[in-house]
């Protein structure tokens, strides 16, 4: 089905054209159309399925039919990564239209505060917000939201798991009864469905391969001691290298982020960070550097699993694995993104053998081991040496390896 047997206008197709947007995912298939019907929906399906369009699409081009100079649409999302990226794919699709938006969401200074009061109170078409942030400006009583017709939840799973249940009730509250409402979420916990049945009316439902990787990912993994790990992500990366690919790497924890991107650093390969750590305006420089290619490798915290739409990444690399095997599915649904092709490969330690067989168990696929490359049987050797001298009580280890070590600077840091 191509996005012309919708019926968009011809503004939205030429919109779409711009952006070499031809032919409609499933998703975009089932949802459009149920959309524009003016029904409620619970939607579950996969990142990277092209769900953003499915609800942007139909919504876009009834304002486009039927103008509006209040707020029509209501976004609520987990994440200012995830607000930043629907707006920018809102941009695009509406570029020919007079359609406005704007995302709000925290960590901004007063200047961008009083913006989204002006667009609260004067109305932007679409409203795309962190629950917190907007519930900030709903407190303090100009939001003009008595002709929204439209209410969107995105991740409503990853909203709820982040405790932002009692604020989407709330906000819903200063909503009207009579709207339409669309749930989307990437899994199908009873605790979404309870959420459904509260604030959405008589919904369809559509279910779509859920906790299931896109079919154009190629996975591996491989397993060995976490001491040697830094070499093997070395040599994968460099390997990659010369191709001038985007290569994503997951780690659990900040600390460990900011050590691999010096590690890589140390050894030549151009890469950066991004975690809590960083300001706005540094996660969006580095976001720009990995999009337009200046950064070639990108070392993240699971706040870039489902907050960031980068096209091209060639490789996603699991330096350690959630203990959620559901983020592992967000994590490599990064690559092969809208039908493209891609790579995931998984670097999988003794004590992350449980972890594995539970993500196995999710995606109900086994995942195939790679060999080893030779020049780390010497490593190994050694470490297998070592842990038998120091017996069985010494075993576990810590990240570390032989490398200079990264030294944070002195300044405060949030506590996620």
């Amino acid at each position: 089905m191509t996005f012309r047997d919708l019926n968009f206008t011809e503004a939205l197709i030429e919109g779409l054209d711009a952006m070499r947007f031809e032919k409609a995912t499933p998703i975009q298939e089932q949802a459009i159309p149920i959309i524009q019907s003016g029904r409620d929906l619970i939607a579950c399906a996969q990142t990277g399925t092209g769900k953003t369009a499915a609800f942007l699409l139909p919504i876009l081009n009834e304002l486009t039919e039927q103008p509006q100079s209040t707020v029509n649409t209501l976004i609520l999302v987990p994440t200012r990564e995830l607000a930043i990226q629907i707006d920018q794919a809102l941009e695009g699709f509406s570029y020919f239209t007079p359609i406005s938006s704007l995302a709000i969401y925290g960590g901004r200074d007063g200047e961008a505060f009083q913006q989204e009061k002006k667009a609260l109170s004067k109305g932007a078409n679409v409203i795309i917000a962190t629950p917190g942030r907007l519930i900030s400006h709903l407190n303090l009583g100009y939001a003009m939201f008595s002709e929204i017709k439209h209410l969107i939840l995105d991740e409503a799973d990853r909203m709820l798991d982040m405790g932002f249940v009692n604020d989407i009730k709330k906000i819903i509250t200063f909503l009207p009864k009579e709207r339409q409402t669309l749930m989307f979420s990437a899994t199908m916990s009873p605790r979404i469905e309870q959420l459904a049945r509260n604030i959405l009316n008589k919904p369809k439902s559509i279910s779509l391969s859920n906790a299931r990787p896109a079919e154009g990912i190629s996975q591996g993994a491989f397993k060995l001691p976490e001491e040697v790990k830094m070499e093997l992500l070395t040599y994968l990366l460099n390997i990659q290298k010369g191709h001038k690919d985007k290569m994503l790497v997951f780690a659990s924890t900040k600390v460990k982020v900011k050590q691999i991107r010096y590690d890589l650093s140390q050894s030549g390969l151009n890469a950066a960070e991004i975690h809590s750590d960083l300001g706005q305006d540094e996660r969006r420089e580095v976001l720009s550097k990995f999009h337009n290619g200046t950064v070639q490798v990108l070392v993240a915290t699971d706040i870039l699993a489902r907050g960031i739409d980068v096209k091209d990444i060639e490789l996603v690399i699991n330096y350690d694995l959630p203990s959620d095997p559901e983020d592992f599915v967000h994590r490599i649904g990064r690559t092969a993104r809208a039908e493209a092709k891609g790579s995931a490969l998984a670097l999988v330690s003794p004590k992350e053998k449980r972890y594995f067989k539970n993500i196995e168990h999710l995606i109900k696929m086994e995942i195939p081991i790679l060999p080893l490359p030779p020049f780390l049987e010497k490593s190994i050797q050694k470490i297998k040496e070592k842990r038998k001298k120091e017996g069985p009580s010494k075993g576990k280890r810590s990240y570390k390896n032989k490398s200079k070590s990264y030294k944070p600077k002195n300044k405060k840091v949030s506590k996620r």
